[in-house]
């Protein structure tokens, strides 16, 4: 594809970032965005399977909590509306409320029955999001929760907590959304630079080994990660 043309679909602002990057040279630039797209490609599977697992084995630890299989519905007028959710905002000075995850179960709850489906916890187990599952990391919600959400991680390494997992799971998700949103993932500031990359790259594959190091056997046929980044740093 010739490189106006190129410029034309992907627009001005969107490649010029990719050609500041390779000093001007078009082809490069070309082939520059089309690596970015294959190690966002390659991220895909991985994030995949930590999302999906992290999913099921939370919702298997508070589902023993509550004994109830319903928690996630039931549980909007438990914790997720605790008055310990309530706090003074240091700006502004107003009173408000984190019903984050509240606000998240009745979404999907309200999409489902637009579409006329009906509504069960696991199908709003299954709406919800990356960040709704590591919100229950979060300080005030894990103290809500006695710490149980710990419990996924069964293979922590010694003197690791909720602070090390909250850490690596932020990190992960800021990624995640920032790959789904079709933003670059092989820059920092304007130079070609996957340093950042790396660090989610180890930060997922930490996590699938303190839930089960079987995880990492089962990804590692189709974990392509670290062959893209490398082809990323030679370009």
């Amino acid at each position: 594809m010739k490189f106006k043309i190129f410029e034309q679909y992907f627009s001005e602002a969107r490649v010029s970032r990719y050609l500041y990057a390779t000093r001007f040279n078009k082809k490069r630039a070309i082939k520059l965005y089309k690596l970015n797209l294959e190690t966002s490609q390659a991220f895909y599977p991985l994030l995949s399977v930590l999302e999906v697992v992290l999913r099921n084995k939370i919702n298997g630890v508070l589902l023993d909590y509550f004994k109830d299989p319903d928690w996630i519905i039931n549980q909007k007028l438990g914790f997720m509306s605790d008055s310990s959710l309530r706090f003074t905002h240091k700006r502004s000075g107003h009173h408000k409320k984190n019903d984050f995850l509240k606000r998240e179960v009745i979404k999907s709850e309200l999409r489902l029955q637009k579409a006329r489906v009906t509504v069960t916890s696991n199908k709003i187990i299954a709406e919800q999001t990356f960040g709704f599952w590591t919100a229950l990391f979060e300080v005030h919600h894990y103290r809500l929760l006695k710490g149980k959400p710990i419990q996924v991680f069964k293979k922590l390494p010694s003197g690791y907590g909720r602070k090390e997992v909250n850490d690596e799971l932020d990190k992960v998700r800021r990624f995640r959304n920032r790959l789904y949103h079709n933003e670059p993932i092989c820059f920092i500031n304007n130079n070609i630079n996957v340093d950042e990359s790396v660090k989610v790259y180890k930060s997922v594959i930490n996590l699938l080994s303190w839930i089960d190091p079987e995880l990492n056997k089962l990804i590692s046929d189709i974990d392509q990660v670290e062959f893209k980044l490398d082809k990323v740093k030679a370009i």
